[in-house]
């Protein structure tokens, strides 16, 4: 599941790039494509080392967005 992953990181690199309002909507788009890419690796990984970065990356956006609640 390569395509959110590559969308997480123009998104990033966006945020990095920018401020104000484009940052903000930039930085959500890296959680939205992490969140997917990562519930894609968790689901569907072809291995355990897939499925625990899958893992990982998931309990990453969930803990970033329960900080900024």
């Amino acid at each position: 599941p390569n395509p959110p992953l590559l969308f997480a990181g123009g998104a990033f690199a966006l945020a990095a790039a920018t401020d104000g309002a484009v940052h903000d909507s930039a930085r959500a788009a890296f959680y939205a494509g992490l969140s997917a890419w990562a519930w894609l690796e968790l689901a569907d990984g072809t291995n355990a080392a897939r499925r625990a970065m899958g893992a990982a990356g998931l309990a990453y956006v969930v803990v970033r967005l329960g900080a900024a609640l």
